[in-house]
């Protein structure tokens, strides 16, 4: 950079402070200022925690224009008033120059003892914007409505889907397709009975019990909307809830169905009042409806107040990509400082996608079972994600820009900092490209996006979309994919993982076996087979056309029996293993001896931790299982094995696990494992062994004489539990 300075007059408003010297940080493409004159508009507000630099690299990276340095100053001077207010109290001087904002940041000077400042260019009103949420430590989520966090249905669209599948039943040949697609129709048609009643009779029969409406108020909105009184009927237990979009007008009835898990990511995003996140919605809906649905979803106001909900609520017209820049339009976030929640990342423009967090579509009618067959919820595993995002970004901000900007001075240059923090990164690095029920556990996460980006595969994108997009006068319309179209869009990655994840739940061995068919029909055929019985068949012309097909079908025959267990343990659809915990920041999931998953919004954050040894690897608790299984075979009837912890030991300076197996009180086996689950699965083994060397049965007997001295233990965990095996369908 050149000494050789551009002389100019610095004013606040209409006083002048001073004389100073101007040195572009580019010879080439600097405008000097108009007349060499500076015009300080205005300070901008007080920074709380972060330095004036830190926020404009975050938000602007290498934006330096040039340094501005006092010719000469005295210590009660305005130019040195000036430069010790912006230093001390964290504040810049803003230049207003056409959509941009012009800052002078007051920065420390190793050599000249005069007020010198640096000059950062800003989009307009975007640095007082994200300096607040850079001090409050809180990012941007943006969340879509339809098929993301519900479904929603008329009665022109349930009878729409219910002709187009009878229509499907009629064509279908295949008894194992037909059985599925009839139990997809029967939900249709219940859902459909419960809106009739609540259209001509104001109530609905849940269980034989008669529910009447109650009426809501709708608060007023800016803008001409007035207050509204809804008649609303919510069914809490089965995530259902009955509205009208126009209350004068019984056609525009809604039967929404919630998504499973939304008050535990809605509970973490505002834990004890603190927001983490700040709650935009992007839909393609028409505004009436999207903003009825938001408000089913939050009606207490909780993460978006109605002052904001006109601006905060974006719908972007049918045909038309999302972008992040509709949804700040008023530039009051920048999309580095944002993550977006959607069941499809294409509608999204080019460079935005980086920022979406895919999930899986919500399907309650198609396959109800999907959102269970995963140890983690789907908005669960959303939630972790976002956890994972805010951690990873703001660790990157302390440990990385934060540290380097404190030791810079007015000799450095631009160049010298670091690249600033994206949360992209985080986002694409999490589940972007590996399924759901891989994304419950941080041991499986590692593996498969190193899997992933090593063969530089895409993610098939599923686009089921069964919206409720335009509304007009007294019409309500819906719009839709024909469900033809629903096997191309969901893959076969989806049906199979989650068929390996019920069979893991259950402690059950699925395997694919290859069926050999005549060639004339130039056709795969697979069957699946859980613990020798077949459960599903499926063909196709390749061979994994035919495994999705014979998962997709197994999946639909094992609904009553998974249904039938889950209940049998809450902790199988709300906990999988029953020990969800916030395995720090970065927000995995670990095994743990604590807490349900509703606490995690009880606590405060716990420090950022991206490390993954302390997960529990999948192949553990596979040989858990089988171990079990084995066990159980050999102890007498009404006898089980119970783990005992005798909590954490100290090996080489590392902490284990120590678990003792007994049986009716008398211990047959110690483990000491890194992890819980390699603990037990050693004192398990230890265990199995002892039972098999005693082929006389006389430790049996022994072990069924001390009955009379039992000692009170837990219930097994999950894992111990052996589910009946699934029964073969007649229809097989």
């Amino acid at each position: 950079m050149t000494r050789v300075g551009i002389k100019s007059v610095v004013y606040h408003g209409d006083s002048c402070l001073g004389d100073v010297e101007v040195f572009p940080a580019k010879a080439k493409n600097f405008q000097p200022f108009p007349n060499k004159e500076i015009r300080i508009d205005r300070l901008s507000p007080p920074s709380e925690r972060c330095l004036p630099l830190a926020v404009i690299h975050t938000i602007s990276p290498f934006s330096l224009k040039c340094k501005i340095q006092a010719k000469s100053a005295t210590e009660q001077s305005p130019l040195t008033h000036l430069y010790l207010s912006c230093f001390q109290e964290l504040k810049t001087a803003v230049v207003s120059v056409g959509n941009e904002e012009l800052h002078l940041i007051a920065m420390p000077s190793k050599v000249e003892k005069v007020p010198s400042f640096w000059c950062c260019a800003v989009q307009a009103g975007l640095y007082a914007s994200c300096m607040a949420m850079l001090n409050l430590r809180c990012l941007a989520i943006v969340f879509d409505l339809d098929e993301t966090l519900i479904v929603a249905n008329t009665m022109k669209s349930f009878e729409d889907k219910i002709e187009v599948l009878s229509r499907r039943i009629d064509d279908e040949d295949d008894p194992v397709r037909v059985s599925g697609m009839s139990a997809e129709l029967k939900r249709y048609l219940e859902d459909k009975e419960l809106l009739r009643q609540y259209i001509e009779g104001d109530s609905v029969l849940d269980g034989g019990k008669p529910i009447t409406i109650q009426n809501e108020e709708v608060p007023a909105l800016p803008g001409g909307h007035s207050s509204l009184i809804r008649p609303i009927i919510r069914l809490q237990e089965r995530n259902i809830v009955l509205t009208r979009i126009n209350p004068e007008i019984r056609d525009t009835s809604v039967l929404v169905r919630l998504r499973p898990a939304w008050d535990d990511l809605k509970s973490y995003l505002t834990a004890k009042g603190r927001k983490r996140f700040e709650v935009y919605v992007c839909t393609m809906a028409e505004r009436d409806y999207a903003l009825e649905m938001w408000r089913l979803l939050d009606p207490e106001a909780n993460l978006i107040c109605s002052k904001q909900l006109l601006d905060r609520v974006v719908c972007v017209k049918s045909g038309h990509r999302k972008s992040l820049l509709q949804v700040f339009q008023d530039r009051i976030f920048h999309p580095k400082m944002a993550m977006v929640i959607d069941d499809r990342m294409k509608v999204w423009d080019d460079k935005d996608q980086l920022r979406v967090h895919v999930v899986p579509p919500f399907a309650p009618y198609y396959a109800p079972q999907a959102e269970m067959a995963n140890a983690v919820p789907v908005l669960c595993v959303a939630r972790n994600v976002a956890c994972n995002v805010r951690g990873g970004f703001f660790k990157e901000f302390d440990e990385n820009l934060y540290q380097r900007v404190v030791e810079l001075c007015y000799e450095n240059e631009m160049a010298d900092l670091p690249q600033a923090p994206d949360d992209s990164g985080a986002i694409l690095n999490n589940n972007r490209d590996i399924p759901l029920s891989e994304a419950t556990n941080g041991a499986e996460v590692e593996p498969s996006l190193k899997i992933a980006s090593s063969g530089n595969q895409q993610p098939e994108q599923h686009q089921l979309q069964s919206s409720i997009s335009s509304f007009s006068g007294d019409e309500l319309t819906v719009n839709q994919e024909s469900t033809d179209s629903r096997d191309m869009h969901t893959g076969a990655t989806s049906y199979i993982t989650a068929l390996q994840e019920i069979a893991r739940i259950c402690g059950w061995k699925v395997e694919f076996k290859s069926v050999m068919r005549n060639h004339k029909d130039l056709q795969f055929s697979v069957e699946v087979l859980i613990s020798t019985q077949k459960i599903g068949v499926g063909s196709g012309r390749t061979r994994k056309e035919a495994k999705m097909q014979a998962a997709e079908n197994s999946l639909r025959n094992l609904e009553d029996d998974y249904l039938a267990f889950a209940s049998s343990d809450r902790r199988v659809v709300y906990g999988g293993l029953g020990k969800l915990s916030l395995g720090g920041e970065n927000g995995f999931l670990k095994d743990t001896d604590v807490a349900p998953a509703s606490e995690f919004s009880e606590k405060e954050d716990p420090p950022f931790n991206s490390k993954t040894e302390d997960f529990v690897e999948l192949d553990v608790l596979n040989k858990l299982s089988a171990v079990l299984s084995c066990v159980k075979e050999l102890c007498m009837e009404g006898q089980s094995l119970v783990f005992q912890d005798q909590g954490l030991v100290s090996t080489m300076s590392k902490g284990h696990y120590c678990f003792q197996a007994e049986i009716d009180g008398k211990i047959l086996g110690k483990g000491v494992g890194l992890s819980i689950e390699e603990a037990k699965l050693k004192a398990a083994e230890e265990t199995l062994k002892i039972l098999k060397a005693s082929g006389d049965l006389s430790t049996q007997k022994h072990l069924h004489s001390s009955r009379s001295r039992p000692t009170p233990s837990p219930s097994p965990p999950l894992s111990q539990q052996q589910p009946p095996l699934p029964n073969e369908k007649t229809s097989l």
